[in-house]
Order: C-alpha cells, then sequence, then structure tokens
C-alpha cells in the first residue's frame, strides 16, 4: 500500500505513549480472557467499554493530555496520514463532516468513555469523539489472530473506528441505540449492534475505494492488498473467534457479524465506493 508520500498532519493524531496509562488492576479476569472479550467486541460499543473499565478502575481520574500533531515513528505516521486521507474521503462524502480525534496509547487510558485499555482492542468513544488505538493491537490480531500483517489490513481497522464516527454524526449509533433499548430481547437488540459493524466494515471499503483520488495517488491500495483487508475481516468475524476460544459457535451472541458477512460487507463498500451502498439495516 502506498501511503509513505501522503500529507501529514491530517490525522489529529495524539500520541499518549509512554505516559504510563496503567496496568489492569490485580484479581478478576486475566488479560489473556480479556483480551479476547477484546476482539470479540472489535470497534467495542462505549457502554461495553465503561462496563469493562469499571473492572478495572482509575474511571473519572483527570484526562491525560499527549502531544498532538505527526509522530516521529513510522507507526504513528502511519496511522496520521491514512486518518488525515480518511478524513478527506468523508469531507466529500457527507455533508458538514467533521473529523474525530485520535488517540494512540499503550496500556491504558482515560477517555471519554471510562478507562480505556489495550485489551479491549481498537474502539471508538462517541462522547469525545475519539478513536483510540493501541498500536500493538495489530501484531496481536496478526500472531493470535491469523489477520494479515498487510498495511491496507491495519488500515481497514482504522477506517473501521472512523465508520463509527460517521454513524455518530448520521446519529445512526443513537438510533441503534434507542432500538436495543426496545428491543425484545438480548438476541434482538445484537442483531443491532451486528448491523452497526457491518455498516463501519461496509464505510472502510468506501474509503479504501476513494483513498486514491483524494490524494492524487500519493494513499493507494498496491495489486492485491485488499484481499490481505479480507482476510482481515474473515479473521475477526464472530463465528472465527469463537471457535479459535474454544467455544461453540452461538449466532444469537454476535455483535459484529460472521466472518462471511464482514467480508461481504467490506467489499461491497469497496465496489461501489457510495456510503448509499452500507445499508445494513433492513431486516436487522
Amino acid at each position: 500500500m502506498r501511503w509513505q508520500g501522503g500529507r501529514q498532519g491530517g490525522g489529529g493524531v495524539e500520541d499518549r505513549r509512554g505516559m504510563g496509562g496503567g496496568a489492569i488492576a490485580g484479581g478478576g479476569l486475566g488479560v489473556g480472557v480479556l483480551a479476547i472479550i477484546g476482539y470479540l467486541v472489535f470497534g467495542i460499543d462505549p457502554s461495553t467499554t465503561t462496563q469493562l473499565a469499571s473492572q478495572f478502575g482509575g474511571v473519572g481520574a483527570e484526562q491525560q493530555q499527549g502531544q498532538v500533531g505527526t509522530p516521529r515513528d513510522e507507526a504513528g505516521q502511519f496511522v496520521d496520514v491514512i486518518g488525515g486521507n480518511i478524513n478527506d474521503v468523508w469531507a466529500q462524502k457527507l455533508k458538514g463532516y467533521q473529523r474525530p480525534n485520535v488517540v494512540i496509547y499503550e496500556q491504558g487510558t482515560q477517555t471519554g468513555c471510562g478507562m480505556g485499555q489495550s485489551a479491549m482492542g481498537p474502539f471508538y468513544c462517541p462522547t469525545d469523539k475519539t478513536v483510540y488505538l493501541d498500536l500493538g493491537f495489530w501484531q496481536e490480531m496478526e500472531t493470535q489472530l491469523g489477520a494479515s500483517g498487510a498495511d491496507f489490513a491495519r488500515a481497514y481497522v482504522i477506517a473501521h473506528e472512523f465508520g463509527h464516527h460517521i454513524q455518530t454524526l448520521t446519529g445512526t449509533s443513537e438510533q441503534v441505540r434507542k432500538a436495543q433499548q426496545r428491543a425484545s430481547g438480548q438476541g434482538e437488540a445484537n442483531r443491532y449492534s451486528v448491523a452497526l459493524e457491518l455498516q463501519a466494515d461496509c464505510y472502510a471499503g468506501v474509503w479504501a475505494k476513494n483513498a486514491s483520488a483524494v490524494s492524487n495517488g500519493e494513499v493507494a491500495l498496491d495489486a492485491g492488498e485488499f484481499a490481505e483487508g479480507m482476510k482481515t475481516a474473515q479473521a475477526i468475524g464472530d463465528d472465527t473467534l469463537q471457535r479459535r476460544g474454544g467455544g461453540r459457535v452461538s449466532p444469537e451472541s454476535f455483535t459484529h457479524g460472521s466472518s462471511a458477512q464482514r467480508v461481504e460487507w467490506l467489499q461491497r463498500g469497496y465496489q461501489s465506493g457510495d456510503p448509499a451502498s452500507c445499508d445494513t439495516f433492513s431486516g436487522a
């Protein structure tokens, strides 16, 4: 994937790495179990973030502040360039678009949704309109979940979280929250969660299709790159994760969609390049 010639400074990155966010509190769930939970709630819902955070402690502490700008290391620059490109795409696709904040951190950090921990995986907090990324997740995703290590596979993770920001701006997330409150049971509520996550996957595909056009080719997928993104979508489907965790596949408990669904909607967004094609809620 071409990105190193892309515009820097457009990702709105705040770098909190090295600030000592704190380890998970002793007792209760172990780190390994929390990591599995984090993977199962990839793109974690803020209410779940707060629920998990209550087990860690530290909620309500003073908000941390890191350095805002373009990080000096390659991984941080990647987040900045890709985030800026995603912002440029959505500025064209969504009238009145407002870019989110992006925080990269290690171990843990304060968020508007409670205490964020790396075990949660990447997540978006609508309260402070911020995407939170512990970049170590990429390695965990590749070594433990069988996801691709290609640049686009990593960019897909970022674009998915930006997709949740789009849903906040359009009011979709709030509509889903209200629909879940009216749901007759957890299974029905989960179907809305699945639709929300699949739409974020579709929005990631929309970005990928338009990335080159808004950057004059400075950010673009090379041949075969999109297939690596689909490999990652396959690896983080609920059914695949449940099998990997040693449990039975339980569709009624899905919150993000099956591997086949995640691949389908990522591909649908990429093929159309149009957010209007991302209606995952029909029949939800």
